[in-house]
């Protein structure tokens, strides 16, 4: 079976730089594993996986733009070391996680100097070639629960016993409840009377 959508893909990797150091290795572990298309890996190695079956062997250089993007100097910051809170010395390189709207973020001390900081958001690897040895161990295609993590089988709770599939678009859920039948949005717009029980 070759690499696609919707496979679950096991691989051994080595990520170095450009200059030959070894960034991260899954020799001595357990295989990574991914589901093709699900956005789990970086998309410029994600590209370069179609195609692929077990045994396939291949380098890949992921650009800046295709990895962890280009570095941006806008995302460092000079903070005074006083915010790292219950840290007695703040030194370049300690990674942290700051609250933001959209959830933590990790930032990374770049540098200090007396009581303030630089601290820097860029991923580590952001401006950074990725340049991957690849080995791929096995390829088969992935389960419905693989697909939707959180399930998409659950009773309705309505009159009758029937199993409402949400999270497929356009899907008819019969819950068996007298005269019922529409469309279910996984958010309670299929009308069952437990809907909120069961699927929030």
């Amino acid at each position: 079976m070759k690499i696609a959508d919707k496979t679950v893909v096991q691989m051994h990797y080595t990520l170095t730089s450009d200059e030959g150091a070894v960034i991260d290795s899954s020799e001595g572990r357990e295989p990574l594993q991914y589901i093709q298309g699900a956005h789990m890996i970086v998309v410029g190695l994600e590209n370069a996986m179609v195609g692929h079956e077990v045994g396939d062997k291949f380098d890949v250089k992921v650009i800046p733009a295709e990895g962890y993007g280009e570095y941006d100097e806008r995302m460092t910051q000079e903070v005074p070391v006083d915010v790292f809170q219950g840290v007695d010395k703040v030194e370049p390189g300690m990674m942290f996680y700051a609250q933001t709207p959209m959830g933590p973020m990790p930032i990374r001390v770049k540098s200090v100097a007396g009581d303030k900081a630089i601290i820097d958001a860029n991923h580590e690897l952001a401006g950074k070639n990725l340049n991957f040895a690849i080995e791929v161990v096995s390829v088969r295609e992935a389960t419905e629960e693989e697909l939707n993590p959180q399930g998409h089988h659950c009773c309705c709770g309505g009159k009758g016993d029937g199993e409402c599939k949400c999270g497929e678009e356009g899907h008819e859920c019969e819950c068996g409840g007298e005269g019922h039948k529409e469309n279910c949005d996984g958010k309670g717009g299929c009308g069952c009377p437990n809907h909120d029980k069961h699927h929030g």
